[in-house]
């Protein structure tokens, strides 16, 4: 079975260079008959590349620990799931799915695309190609999955924090989100290459943008998720470099998407919108190098490895090159359109790039200094939370307020007068909004409460194109308030799903805002029949017990809760240890308070042999809208990305004025 996984990441290996070299042959010497090969290549390269991908899913499945990653990776008393989940678990199993989606997710771009757009594919298909190889080569010569040993009689196990139903999604969608950015790269290599830098190449990966950037958000929402059940520490985001890692690419992907209106409607930004997508896509390049190589100590890192220089010297090399073919396109990049007011959509959305983008770089400083300082000085320097806090409540609160602005102004220009009526009542509403939690003691924290202000304006604006679209379909004829309603979301999906995402992020702020500024945290070592309070909350411990689990012994306290005089019933908390991986794990208890989305947090920090235990709990005031907001974004994001017919209509009249046929 190894033989015949290392054959087939050879055969991949054979074809993506096949691709690439003989793909760059045929565009450059314009043979049609090796460019056709070449594209064939990449759709083997995927068959291939499932093929080893299927061995080692069957080596782990069997417990076949004569592959040294099985035998690292998993054990015979871990559950199937999460045996399954050993596959992107480690190093060699994530770089074989990277070039599992890569080769996926090129043979089905090019494949839907090369009727219509022949002359800009046969360069893009070099460019998947070059990705392809270089991942090809690690899984063959530098981080094989199929290394084989003398088989032990059982595995190593798998890190206890995987060990947990979100790590069954989280990684895989991440992943999606990295490969998924190399379409649009590749498109815009391919456009630069061929200097057909019209709208074909926006217009062929922007729904392959569209699906890389929602699943890189609803990966990230559910790694936050992962943090705050499983490791036990209080919270859902702590800047952690990997979390960080993942945040930067879908931060550039957010800004390609707005930016890229601004081309289809004017002509602009031709130069910037290819910038982004390079920044996009190597900032996931970087994402993965920071997880798998082990160059920073990271809690998402679980692997210490040789890959590093390779991947940095990959990513100087795509950055290089890249750059490069901008300036030499640059002539062909220039628009005559230029920005008539500063007061105007475009404009909006110009100040709403240079915001997301500033807050990436700023994260992006804040994880390689340390890296730098230790090359430097000898000595890593980590930034702490408040310099991310700063930077976050410096960019992300103007971002916030230019949501609700950005959509509702005019194009071109746009007047003071219209601005005014425009804006009347969702200013209204927020100064109301804000008056409302000053009086209610919520000015303690400023940067909460301009947060709650902005958005309320946001959610008043949102609410108000709904209503005032819905009015308009009535009146246009439709039956009834939810058909008017129903006709106008799928007669414009890219708009009001774009509206739908907006909400969800005014959602997150709220949640983020109301469990950061205002939790409230005990701590208290208690005996049997002990209490504590912890904000309105009493917190009485009852019992502590012990059992067998699947492959860990799990001891867990129970304590009663109370609220004022009702009673809240039982929470549990405890540890889990694993025999196997010889590691402890934290076990939180968590109620919800689904009215109000506040959460009890309880963590049994230790637990003495007498039975004491020494409890730290939180109360997280709104934290539930956080994931709610995940809810709503993967809404707004499938309505985004629902197939429209109309759209396609205009899509193919736009390619015939550009010079391609009619039909795709």
């Amino acid at each position: 079975m190894p033989e015949l996984g290392r054959a087939a990441l050879l055969v991949t290996l054979g074809l993506t260079l096949y691709a690439f070299v003989g793909g760059a042959a045929a565009a450059h010497l314009g043979r049609r008959r090796l460019a056709r090969s070449a594209q064939n290549a990449l759709v083997a390269a995927f068959v291939s590349t499932a093929v080893a991908a299927a061995v080692l899913l069957s080596a782990l499945l069997r417990n076949d620990f004569s592959f040294e990653y099985v035998a690292r990776t998993t054990s015979r008393a871990l559950p199937t799931a999460y045996t399954i989940s050993a596959f992107w678990g480690g190093q060699e199993g994530s770089l074989l799915l990277w070039l599992l989606v890569l080769t996926g997710f090129g043979a089905a771009a090019v494949s839907l695309n090369r009727s219509w757009a022949r002359d800009l594919i046969v360069w893009v298909v070099p460019v998947f190609g070059a990705i392809a190889s270089f991942f090809a080569f690690l899984v063959v010569a530098v981080a094989s999955p199929f290394a084989t040993q003398a088989p032990p009689l059982d595995g190593a196990g798998m890190n206890p924090s995987l060990q947990n139903p979100y790590m069954l999604a989280h990684p895989p969608l991440l992943y999606l989100g990295y490969v998924g950015l190399g379409v649009p790269f590749a498109f815009a290599m391919g456009a630069l290459l061929s200097a057909r830098l019209d709208e074909r190449w926006l217009i062929a990966t922007r729904r392959w943008t569209l699906f890389a950037w929602a699943a890189l958000g609803i990966g990230q929402l559910l790694g936050s998720h992962w943090a705050y059940v499983e490791v036990g520490w209080g919270g859902y985001y702590a800047w952690d470099p990997v979390e960080n890692a993942a945040l930067m690419p879908w931060l550039a992907a957010t800004a390609f998407l707005h930016s890229v209106m601004i081309q289809e409607k004017r002509g602009m930004l031709k130069v910037w919108n290819v910038l982004l997508v390079i920044i996009a896509f190597s900032l996931s390049l970087f994402g993965t190098f920071l997880t798998r190589s082990g160059v920073v100590n990271s809690i998402h890192s679980f692997t210490q490895s040789s890959i590093g220089p390779w991947f940095l010297a990959f990513i100087a090399v795509v950055v290089t090159l890249s750059v490069a073919l901008v300036l030499w396109r640059l002539p062909l990049l220039r628009s005559p359109t230029r920005l008539e007011s500063p007061v105007s959509r475009e404009a909006a959305f110009l100040y709403n790039n240079l915001l997301l983008l500033a807050l990436c770089l700023a994260i992006l400083w804040g994880v390689v200094y340390p890296l730098l300082s230790e090359a430097v000085r000898g000595e890593s320097v980590v930034l702490g939370r408040s310099y991310y806090d700063f930077f976050l409540r410096a960019f992300g609160l103007p971002l916030l307020l230019l949501m609700g602005i950005g959509p509702l102004i005019a194009w071109r220009r746009a007047s003071l007068r219209s601005l005014a009526t425009t804006f009347r009542w969702p200013t209204a509403f927020a100064v109301a909004t804000g008056v409302v939690l000053l009086f209610l003691g919520a000015g303690s924290s400023i940067p909460g409460l301009v947060a709650y202000t902005f958005s309320a304006f946001v959610l008043a604006t949102i609410v108000m194109e709904f209503a005032r679209g819905t009015r308009a379909r009535k009146a246009l004829g439709a039956t009834s308030w939810p058909g008017a309603f129903s006709s106008l979301v799928s007669r414009n999906r890219r708009r009001y799903g774009g509206y739908v995402v907006h909400a969800a992020i005014v959602l997150l702020a709220i949640g983020v805002a109301g469990s950061s500024a205002f939790d409230s945290v005990a701590d208290a070592k208690l005996a049997r029949g002990d209490s504590m309070r912890v904000g309105d909350y009493t917190l009485v411990y009852r019992s502590l017990d012990e059992r067998s689990g699947p492959n860990a012994t799990e001891i867990r306290a129970t304590l009663d809760v109370k609220r004022g005089d009702r009673d809240l019933g039982t929470i549990r908390a405890g540890k889990n240890a694993y025999t196997i991986e010889q590691q402890v794990s934290n076990e939180v208890g968590i109620r919800s308070d689904r009215l109000t989305g506040e959460d009890l947090f309880v963590i049994a920090e230790q637990i003495d042999p007498n039975g004491t235990v020494y409890f730290r709990v939180f109360v997280k005031p709104l934290v539930n809208l956080i994931w709610l907001a995940g809810l709503v974004f993967l809404l707004g994001s499938v309505i985004t990305l629902w197939p429209d017919r109309r759209e396609q209509r205009r899509l193919a009249t736009r390619t015939t004025e550009v010079g391609l046929p009619a039909t795709r």
